[in-house]
């Protein structure tokens, strides 16, 4: 059995990695307003970022899908880990040795499934790297020179041989402790007669890493004549390894992508380090399928490619100008609706791919491909009418009804005109009115307008929003999409936590998580009865069981979220202490106010409340005979009656006056 990790270690985990260097490996983060970051969610698909991180609380939290936790629990959910192979991951990032409780520290038993098959392609990688090296590695020294990279672009990308004996690399592995299981599972060894071998044999060896750099997989090139295998052979589907949810050099290609806006989509191992070495340090590929939807979400949180965002990113895909290659372009073109950012295609005369162009005219000569591309749906109509004969009326007829329903899928209104215009013009089609109506009939958007107004004019899609930029925004609804039901029964109303009436005591709230000393100590008076909604009277009663706000300290967030008594009340915590206030960033004594205001709000709406109460009871006091205690009742309404007016005339000085 596993030993548990022990506590200090774990805390010395989570102080060590800030939660936004962490997030960072996977997505762009932007300000976002008070102190925090935003970005495109990684956990479900949207067109405006709603993902905030908090450096200072070491919080994430998500206002589309409710997904929030800290560093731990980020890591957890993107690489699919247990709590212990979170630790493990993180320690090893931040150069900390962990002490495992119940029996100390077993390498090899005590790691999980994921982080030995992390660590296994670690060790598969150096042994490659090392046998590039050898005197039989020679075929493949050979195979990189001819492409024009030297021993320091074979090292800069972890190139590597796989001998071509039967089972090397699985007999170097078990001699670091990996089992034939372990091997097997990795796709590092496959089923020979007499046991496992190496999958990979007598081949030059790239490895594939994933956003954070770690090594999931091997592409493998066929250098001899008598290898009956395929020319490119990958690891298969593994825990670790998803060839639909990978992309070669992002590991390399990451932050220039997101501080340059632009990635550059090609199609091989030598294209994307012919690219980096000439300059296009944007340039990733895809491991041995098509570029398809899970490639698209990965680009799209790099490039914060949102509705919002003016469309400004550019994808720009490489593709070889042959049949195959405009086969690949057009289905490129299915992908770019799903990006906000402009598309382009770039084909080098000739149709030589990056690696041969760099090899036959130089660096500048990739460079010079990838700028002067042209927009992929240009390329899209072109290349479907240029299949008809347009000298006959039939040729032009079949061109325009092969065209037009490509056209018609374009989102943008004003780009799907022009096109549409131009469609007409390369069809030969002298009424281009005709070809406009053609367009469209055949368009998605114009046949679903009807469906989504009658939506908008219901309030919107089933998951609730707000119209905003063209699409609909999580984070501007009037109730978050997934909100907790706390305790609702099935099928009934969930409470709306961000109606207006409540907008004081969410404030307050997280001004008491976020800046505790700023309602200090007057908020520790307040009772839970001055929170209307159950929710926030929850969270009130656990600051209150962590000591309250006088009592904040840099454990103070995680007393109050460990007290919570579901995760229900756990992800409302999460989400107060990450949440901008409703205010800009504002100077120290402007804070001062604005925490004051919302004291006041909170507790004047609570005294307005017991006012009414109150008025109720004398005035039923009154009206029956006999009854003596209306004097008091009515003494109790002037006396709270005076206190509200202090609050509205003094404010918070008020508050202490009670």
């Amino acid at each position: 059995m596993a030993g548990r990790i022990n506590d200090d270690d774990v805390k010395a985990v989570r102080d060590a990695v800030p939660i936004d260097a962490v997030v960072a490996e996977y997505l762009q983060l932007r300000p976002g307003g008070g102190g925090n970051l935003k970005g495109l969610c990684p956990f479900h698909d949207e067109k405006s970022p709603s993902f905030h991180v908090s450096p200072s609380k070491g919080l994430f939290h998500c206002f589309g899908c409710q997904e929030g936790g800290d560093t731990l629990a980020f890591v957890m959910k993107m690489e699919h880990l247990s709590f212990s192979e979170a630790v493990e991951r993180l320690a090893a990032q931040a150069g900390i040795t962990l002490r495992y409780e119940q029996g100390g520290y077993t390498p090899g038993r005590q790691a999980g499934e994921r982080t030995r098959l992390l660590e296994a392609h670690r060790a598969a990688a150096r042994f490659y790297a090392e046998k590039l090296a050898s005197p039989e590695a020679e075929i493949g020294r050979t195979f990189l020179h001819e492409r024009g990279f030297d021993q320091a672009a074979a090292e800069h990308f972890g190139v590597g041989y796989a001998p071509a004996g039967w089972d090397h690399l699985t007999r170097y592995l078990r001699g670091a402790g990996f089992s034939d299981k372990e091997l097997l599972l990795a796709g590092l060894a496959q089923d020979g007669r007499r046991g496992p071998i190496d999958r990979f044999r007598g081949r030059l060896m790239w490895p594939i890493r994933d956003i954070t750099g770690e090594v999931v997989g091997f592409g493998a090139r066929r250098l001899r004549e008598d290898d009956n295998g395929p020319k490119y052979l990958n690891t298969p589907e593994t825990p670790i390894y998803r060839k639909s949810q990978v992309l070669y050099g992002i590991d390399l290609a990451k932050r220039d992508i997101a501080n340059n806006n632009t990635a550059v989509v090609v199609e091989g191992y030598t294209d994307v380090m012919a690219c980096h070495l000439a300059g296009v340090t944007t340039a990733i590929a895809t491991c041995g399928t098509a570029f398809g939807g899970e490639h698209v979400k990965i680009l799209r949180r790099l490039l914060m490619d949102s509705s919002a965002s003016h469309r400004a990113g550019e994808v720009v895909f490489t593709f070889d100008g042959d049949a195959a290659g405009q086969k690949a372009a057009l289905r490129a073109f299915e992908d770019d609706q799903k990006f906000a950012a402009y598309t382009f295609i770039a084909v080098s005369p000739g149709g030589m791919d990056p690696c041969d162009l760099r090899v036959a005219q130089g660096d500048e000569a990739v460079r010079e491909l990838v700028e002067a591309r042209a927009p992929l749906y240009e390329f899209a109509v072109r290349s479907l009418v240029n299949r008809h004969n347009l000298e006959t009326a039939e040729g032009r007829s079949a061109a325009l009804e092969h065209a037009a329903p490509l056209v018609a899928q374009i989102k943008d209104a004003a780009i799907r005109h022009e096109y549409a215009v131009r469609l007409a013009g390369l069809v030969g089609i002298p009424d281009e009115r005709f070809v406009l109506r053609r367009v469209a009939q055949l368009a998605p958007w114009s046949r679903q307008r009807g469906e989504r107004n009658g939506a908008a004019r219901q309030g919107g899609p089933q998951q609730g929003g707000a119209r905003h930029g063209g699409a609909w925004d999580p984070q501007h609804a009037a109730q978050p999409a997934a909100a907790p039901s706390f305790g609702q029964p099935p099928g009934g109303p969930a409470l709306n936590l961000r109606n207006p009436a409540h907008l004081g005591e969410r404030e307050l709230l997280k001004l008491a998580l976020q800046f505790p000393e700023l309602v200090s100590p007057a908020f520790d008076a307040y009772g839970e009865d001055e929170f209307t909604a159950p929710p926030y009277a929850m969270v009130r009663r656990l600051i209150m069981d962590a000591g309250g706000v006088a009592s904040a300290d840099p454990s103070y967030l995680g007393r109050v979220s460990e007290a919570a008594p579901d995760d229900a009340v756990r992800v409302l915590v999460n989400e107060l202490a990450v949440e901008p206030l409703q205010v800009g960033r504002k100077r120290q004594r402007e804070m001062d106010s604005y925490a004051g205001s919302r004291l006041v709000q909170v507790r004047l709406a609570a005294v307005n409340r017991r006012v009414q109460q109150l008025e109720s009871d004398a005035r039923r006091a009154e009206a029956q005979s006999g009854n003596t205690t209306a004097a008091d009742v009515r003494q109790e309404l002037w006396t709270l009656n005076q206190y509200a007016r202090a609050l509205r005339e003094r404010g918070v000085a008020a508050l202490y006056a009670v």
